[in-house]
């Protein structure tokens, strides 16, 4: 039942993230699949996953679907990429790398879902296309490095690839190697309204929660007043176990000074002098607003993500370790 629902909240964010992609991108459909008196239409194609044995319990139903999900698809059928609906294919894909691959199998289970991919360049670069969708565009709310990166991997060695055709990815891989959850954030200089400048490290806090804002972003007031209305936070910033450190990564700093009050006083609010946060790639701010939750140790245990609810998971587990 907890799996169940844990895909349908995956199909409904997606879905709501990409319909206006998909209905910017329809057009007309009718004449593909249509003569002009509408007599000849052609069949919807379908992927269908494989389905589990049914004396299978939830751990034993997702285990198998993380290896057999796609048993079903042919990955030598380019006519069927060809025809077949990219939204239904995208959900189809998010279903698996968000509903059923947890991070724990991540490196294994894309590596070999890219590998099968490659039974030609046409089914290599419509999977690469269905894996930028869902684990790495800005907008896609199942946006996850972890699950990326072994995408990644497989493309830079990829034979279809040139070296020119292979730098985006490098780049790519690179940025998302970057402040991987369990390993050390990279450390910045931040700058106050009173010009003076300090470490990240150097913040004391069992819990600091680094949060990449624009003034006048409207998604950025949303964060902002769901942390100042967290029952969690607001006790544990009291007792000096929390702490945020709100960053502003770009340079219009009257813009900056303007929304200064926007925040509590007792959030750090500073800026990225000099941009060197942009400049070094030390932070990936393709999308803003961003959190990171860093433990005592400065180590990642949330990586850009925009959900409040998250970080008071996460803490709260962490609280009652």
């Amino acid at each position: 039942m907890k799996h169940a629902i844990i895909t349908i909240l995956v199909v409904a964010a997606f879905c709501g993230a990409t319909a206006c992609r998909q209905q910017a991108g329809g057009g007309d459909k009718s004449k593909d699949t249509a003569t002009e008196q509408g007599a000849m239409v052609k069949p919807v194609r379908k992927f269908i996953p494989a389905l589990p044995p049914s004396t299978l319990n939830p751990e034993e139903h997702r285990a198998y679907m993380v290896d057999h999900y796609w048993d079903k698809f042919d990955f030598s059928d380019t006519l069927f990429i060809a025809e077949v609906d990219t939204s239904h294919m995208a959900t189809a894909f998010a279903i698996y790398a968000a509903g059923y691959v947890p991070d724990s199998l991540a490196h294994s289970a894309m590596s070999r879902l890219m590998q099968r991919a490659s039974t030609s360049r046409k089914m290599f670069d419509y999977f690469m296309m269905l894996s930028d969708m869902v684990l790495h565009d800005p907008n896609s709310p199942l946006r996850n490095d972890e699950k990326y990166i072994p995408v990644l991997e497989q493309a830079v060695k990829s034979p279809y690839y040139d070296e020119y055709e292979r730098m985006p990815y490098e780049f790519d891989l690179k940025v998302a190697m970057q402040n991987r959850v369990g390993h050390k954030a990279n450390d910045f200089v931040y700058t106050l309204a009173t010009e003076r400048s300090a470490r990240m490290h150097s913040i004391k806090a069992d819990y600091l929660l680094i949060f990449i804002s624009n003034p006048g972003c409207p998604m950025c007031r949303e964060i902002r007043e769901q942390l100042m209305a967290s029952p969690l936070l607001n006790e544990l910033s009291e007792r000096g176990k929390f702490k945020v450190l709100v960053i502003y990564p770009d340079n219009d700093l009257v813009a900056w000074r303007e929304h200064l009050n926007d925040y509590p006083a007792s959030w750090i609010n500073a800026y990225d002098k000099g941009g060197v946060i942009t400049r070094d790639r030390l932070y990936d701010l393709k999308a803003i607003p961003a959190l990171y939750l860093l433990d005592s140790e400065k180590m990642v245990m949330a990586k850009d993500c925009t959900d409040v609810e998250y970080v008071e998971h996460l803490i709260s587990e962490a609280e009652t370790i």
